[in-house]
C-alpha cells in the first residue's frame, strides 16, 4: 500500500488480495439463482465486487464464462486490454470521462474473453467495480499461462508477457 488512499480504501472497504493481482471484496451477490444453458449448473442471476489497483498491482491475463461490467469510481484511468477469438486486440479505458476523453465510465468484457487490466499511472491507483451476469464463481475462473497464451497469440507477445503470470 503505496498512498494514504489506498491505505484507506483497503481498510474501509475490507480489500483482501485477489489471485490476479490487487485487492477486492465482493459486495453484492444476488439471491436469485439462474440455470447455465451450457452446463446446467446454477450460479447466482449476478455478483458484485470492489476492486483496486495500487502500487505495482496489475490485473494478470484471465477469462471467466460470464459478461463482466467495470465501473469506474475513483483514482487513475486504467486500460483493460481484451482478446478476441480471431486474437484481435481491443484497449478500453476506463475512467473519469471529464478529465479523460477518450475514457468511460462502464466497459464490458464478453464471456469468455482473455483479458488484463493496467493503470496508465503506475505511481497512482485506480478504484473500480465489477459486474457479473451470470454471477462469478472462482470455479469459472481461469487465469491464463502467459507463454501459453503467447504461443495462442504471438502478434501480442510483448503486452502478455508484461500483464501475465507463468501457472507452473
Amino acid at each position: 500500500m503505496s498512498s494514504p488512499a489506498v491505505t484507506r480504501l483497503v481498510h474501509q472497504f475490507d480489500l483482501q488480495p485477489h489471485p490476479e493481482g490487487g485487492y477486492y471484496r465482493e459486495t453484492y451477490r444476488c439471491e436469485e439463482r439462474v440455470q447455465r444453458l451450457q452446463s446446467g449448473q446454477e450460479r447466482s442471476a449476478s455478483t458484485a465486487i470492489y476492486y483496486l489497483l495500487s502500487g505495482d498491482a496489475y490485473s494478470a491475463w484471465h477469462r471467466i464464462r460470464s459478461d463482466e461490467l467495470w465501473h469506474f469510481h475513483a483514482g487513475c484511468p486504467l486500460d483493460i486490454h481484451v482478446l478476441d477469438d480471431l486474437g484481435q486486440l481491443r484497449t478500453l479505458r476506463l475512467g473519469n470521462v471529464l478529465e479523460d476523453p477518450s475514457a468511460r465510465f462502464q466497459a464490458v468484457v464478453p464471456a469468455g474473453r482473455w483479458f488484463a487490466a493496467e493503470r496508465i499511472d503506475h505511481r497512482s491507483y485506480s478504484f473500480v467495480g465489477c459486474t457479473v451476469a451470470p454471477g462469478f464463481e472462482f470455479s469459472e475462473f481461469e487465469l491464463a499461462d502467459a507463454a501459453q497464451l503467447q504461443m495462442q497469440y504471438p502478434q501480442h507477445a510483448a503486452l502478455i508477457q508484461r500483464l501475465g503470470r507463468s501457472t507452473d
